[in-house]
């Protein structure tokens, strides 16, 4: 394959930097997560990507200490967006784990996200230009696959 244009990439990679950081406040503003730190939406984002686990094992995947993990595990647990269970193999272990409630804030902001920008979409772009956005679709997988 051939090598792209080490200038031309780095600018392209400047704009592609910004304008998908516009695009994803524009995303999270359709579904505010109420009064969620980052901290508390990135750990239940985990906990919805990868299943339940400990608050140690969260810690050290957040890149925190323990007890910033602990104080953010106990505000989800007050907000009812967490759960915990004994660990059935070791029963000094807790494993945390979504409550139903969070599973369904994730469900319609997803929904209220795609809803924006659908009509984003479908209000700003030809046919034509839709197409080339779906066209970059896959080349953008690879880039964050890479």
């Amino acid at each position: 394959m051939e090598q792209a244009d080490p200038a031309r990439a780095a600018a392209v990679a400047r704009e592609l930097r910004v304008t998908l950081g516009q695009l994803l406040r524009r995303l999270r503003a359709q579904s505010e997560g109420g009064d969620l730190t980052k901290s508390q939406s990135s750990v239940l984002g985990r906990l919805e990507r990868d299943g339940p686990t400990t608050a140690t094992a969260l810690a050290r995947a957040e890149g925190v200490r323990q007890q910033s993990m602990a104080t953010i595990v106990a505000a989800l647990l007050e907000a009812g967006l967490v759960a915990g269970s004994a660990d059935p193999n070791d029963g000094r272990k807790t494993i945390l784990d979504l409550t139903d409630e969070a599973r369904e804030q994730f469900r319609t902001g997803r929904l209220a996200k795609e809803d924006w920008l659908t009509t984003a979409i479908t209000a700003s772009l030809s046919p034509a230009e839709l197409e080339q956005l779906a066209g970059s679709i896959d080349l953008l997988r690879r880039l964050a696959g890479s």
